[in-house]
């Protein structure tokens, strides 16, 4: 196949068309290790490895676009975050991420619990094996039928969230015969410095009992009139995600221990826990810089110790909830390229064969991410690219501005990395598109975790 070069669309150091200055990097063909998962590599012949295994082999085998997960990395990112916490605290996976039931086997394996938001993520959970006292039940809107399931399965948590849920959960409880514990999600007053879709511990928004509002406060009180049906075990926050900054911890920790402060002033109770959520950034490209595990490991025990000695209480033990930190590097989508289009004075557009159905992020939070080409290498000029998918949207983008090779050409394998956490779980079936499957690649053996989607697949949910 010829390598011809496109010729139109800025080159080395231009303006981009929003304004902004964006300069090529020095060597196209290199992988910057903070953002690609720790397997990853170039062989002798330029072609991206990952698991010991090519990406020309697993385009064949397994087709494109394809979710590729190096297992590898996976369990090393989990052995850290448990490692770092250590004995004396929880680290809980926060299923939404990613879940399948190899994962949750893998998670049991390293030692990790697992936090759900939903009777599907808890299902998966329990029929991969995961213990049910190790699973925490998230979400603003639980169902009826979602707490029978949890409160019958035994979960270790219940996560509650408004005055409805606490009368309908003890209800449940006391039907059963059982003592449930539980956690009050608080709403801090913290407002990440992210995306306003994902900050989500200000006031305004659906999560949680509000602190300042006094809704957090009242919320212990009705879990302790029910004494018979719920344990009150702690305090939850969360307050967003994508964050690299650990000043907003530190607020949301002190505002958590004043409320634990005012229940042991007001009901002579000392609260056991707290669990101060996930929300931790990974890097998308080579301009993030996220934190090691053990580093928020030492800074959060630090600053709940602080809050704590200063409020005179004892240390509760702590919960942390990382999901995309776990499993997002772990992964690349891998797309073959189907068009080249130049746009003369602008940008070239290069359309692969997935797009907004197997990553949303880009078009809902105008997320960036990094690509480049790994079916070989190329020492043509940069050109300026805008990777889109096959959609009947202008807004079907994943990767917004990057550069590749001028000569890429139709048939050429691309790999966008950091797409472990939130890809797969939020896809769709838009146009009528087929998910993607997950393939895990370890020791140069790669296997489906989570099958491609078939046309007979969604015709049998079609009854006419």
């Amino acid at each position: 196949m010829s390598r011809s070069a496109h010729p139109a669309g800025p080159r080395h150091g231009d303006v981009l068309p929003e304004g902004h200055y964006q300069a090529p990097p020095a060597d196209l063909n290199a992988l910057d290790p903070r953002v690609w998962s720790r397997t990853v590599a170039r062989d002798a012949d330029g072609v991206v490895t990952v698991g010991g295994i090519d990406v020309k082999r697993l385009a064949a085998e397994f087709g494109t676009p394809a979710y590729v997960m190096d297992e590898e990395d996976f369990r090393t990112r989990a052995r850290a975050w448990r490692d770092a916490f250590g004995t004396d605290a929880d680290v809980y996976y926060a299923g939404k991420a990613f879940l399948s039931k190899a994962v949750v086997r893998w998670l049991h394996e390293e030692g990790l619990n697992l936090d759900v938001c939903s009777g599907g993520e808890l299902a998966v959970a329990l029929a991969a094996g995961m213990p049910a006292g190790r699973i925490a039940l998230h979400g603003n809107n639980k169902s009826v039928d979602e707490l029978e399931h949890a409160v019958k399965a035994g979960v270790g948590h219940v996560v509650v969230d408004s005055y409805e849920e606490i009368e309908r959960l003890a209800a449940i409880a006391a039907r059963y015969g059982v003592r449930q514990p539980v956690l009050i999600r608080v709403t801090v007053g913290v407002e990440a410095h992210t995306h306003e879709f994902i900050a989500t511990a200000h006031e305004d928004q659906k999560f949680g009992l509000s602190l300042t509002g006094g809704a957090a406060a009242e919320a212990v009180r009705r879990v302790l009139g029910h004494p018979t049906s719920l344990e009150l075990r702690g305090i939850h926050s969360h307050i967003g995600s994508q964050i690299f900054d650990m000043a907003g911890f530190e607020v949301a920790a002190r505002r958590v221990v004043g409320l634990l402060a005012q229940v042991r002033d007001e009901h002579g109770v000392q609260l056991p826990e707290i669990d101060l959520g996930g929300g931790l950034g990974i890097a998308y490209t080579s301009d993030d810089d996220p934190r090691e595990p053990a580093e928020i490991a030492a800074a959060l025990a630090d600053i709940v110790r602080r809050e704590c000695r200063a409020a005179e209480l004892d240390v509760p033990r702590l919960s942390v909830e990382p999901g995309r930190a776990v499993v997002g590097p772990t992964a690349f989508t891998l797309y073959e390229v189907g068009t080249v289009k130049p746009l003369e004075g602008l940008r070239t557009y290069v359309s692969v064969d997935g797009g907004m159905s197997d990553n949303i992020r880009t078009a809902l939070y105008d997320a960036e991410y990094s690509v480049a080409l790994v079916s070989r290498t190329s020492d043509a000029e940069p050109m300026l690219v805008r990777v889109v998918g096959k959609h009947c949207e202008s807004g079907d983008i994943v990767v917004r501005d990057a550069f590749l090779p001028a000569d890429l050409v139709p048939g050429d394998l691309l790999a966008v990395p950091a797409t472990g956490a939130y890809c797969r779980s939020m896809a769709s079936n838009y146009n009528h598109a087929l998910k993607p499957p997950v393939v895990a690649v370890k020791d140069g053996g790669a296997r489906v975790i989570v099958r491609r989607e078939t046309e007979e697949d969604l015709l049998r949910l079609d009854i006419g």
